[in-house]
């Protein structure tokens, strides 16, 4: 059993890190790539691009989201079966990185959205100035680069929680590996 819990944990943080990589490497940039340009035309291609990535943002938190709670489930498993409660670096990392998984997932992307709605006059029911436009186009790029910011920090967090994850270095605190064989 001990072995299955390791690698559930490890299998989770391995899943979360990878997510967040391949979205940031390899998915954002195609997103906004040439070929995607071509695609959407000329005229389409700066608002559905962003809408485009507005969606997979959306499903990107949830990604953040289930990893955490697995994560979080992970911890208490191990306190329960192996009598070894969370370190505390553990359990303040993991609460940091889920704190920005709710930020990101429930306030900044629905901002973002809004934002990107409001520059290219999409939002519905609204008239949108120019000068209204223009503000939401300013602040679009701060906040955007407030979540790239943000997604660099869990991308480094998470790093360090694989390599906790993968390799714990405290042993059993309250009962030997023993009593559970058999």
């Amino acid at each position: 059993m001990i072995g299955f819990l390791r690698f559930i944990g490890v299998i989770n943080a391995a899943v979360w890190l990878g997510a967040a990589v391949f979205l940031t490497v390899w998915v954002g940039p195609a997103i906004f790539s040439d070929d995607m340009k071509d695609l959407l035309t000329k005229t389409n291609y700066p608002y559905f691009s962003g809408a485009i990535a507005q969606i997979i943002l959306k499903r990107y938190y949830h990604v953040h989201l289930t990893c955490g709670v697995v994560a979080f489930l992970h911890l208490l498993a191990e306190w329960l079966y192996m009598g070894r409660p969370a370190r505390k670096f553990s359990m303040t990392l993991l609460s940091a990185l889920f704190a920005l998984a709710l930020l990101g997932g429930f306030w900044l992307q629905p901002k973002m959205k809004d934002l990107h709605a409001v520059r290219y006059g999409t939002r519905q029911g609204v008239n949108v100035t120019p000068e209204e436009r223009e503000a939401a186009r300013k602040s679009f790029g701060v906040w955007h680069g407030v979540a790239q910011l943000a997604n660099l920090f869990m991308i480094g967090g998470l790093v360090v929680y694989v390599w906790r994850t993968a390799n714990p270095s405290d042993t059993l605190r309250f009962v030997s590996s023993v009593k559970f064989r058999g």
